[in-house]
């Protein structure tokens, strides 16, 4: 009978290419980690400037309506709504108002109507119409009343 023997690497002549292959799969998997905090971080900061923003134009959306509110209580009430500016010249632009503007919030208030001719075809006959009260409504808000990180402006066009 004969007798086996496995030939099994005695412990000594072991190189150790488990332990490298294992060191370099954790390096690896450390860096992808250290991608996805960074990405993560990304994403997290991104999210709050958009949650600044969107809250100063809420912020402005609620200024250039309670103008418009104030405009057509006034009219409604039978007084004249006096506005910044009721004649159309200087020329007037929302954005270069709002860089001027030092204040975190405020609200410029236009009278159109006068500034151009309005009109309309009834049965081929070209014919004047009066336009009534136009104003153009700017308003300028932050995202906080301190320490405003955003900021928005709105220009709208309301007619009572």
């Amino acid at each position: 009978m004969a007798i086996r023997t496995s030939r099994q690497p005695l412990p000594r002549a072991q190189r150790g290419a488990v332990l490298y292959v294992a060191l370099i799969m954790l390096i690896l998997l450390a860096l992808i980690g250290i991608a996805g905090m960074q990405v993560t971080g990304m994403q997290e900061r991104m999210a709050a400037n958009y949650l600044r923003t969107n809250q100063a134009f809420q912020n402005a959306e609620s200024d250039a309506r309670q103008v418009e509110t104030a405009i057509e209580t006034q009219l409604a009430s039978g007084e004249v709504y006096k506005a910044t500016q009721e004649v159309c010249s200087p020329t007037y632009d929302p954005l270069t108002w709002a860089d001027a503007t030092s204040a975190a919030s405020g609200s410029y208030t236009r009278r159109i109507d006068k500034c151009f001719t309005a009109s309309s075809f009834k049965t081929g006959k070209r014919q004047n119409e009066e336009t009534g009260n136009i104003y153009q409504v700017t308003a300028l808000a932050s995202d906080t009343a301190t320490n405003a990180s955003a900021s928005a402006v709105i220009d709208t066009v309301f007619i009572p």
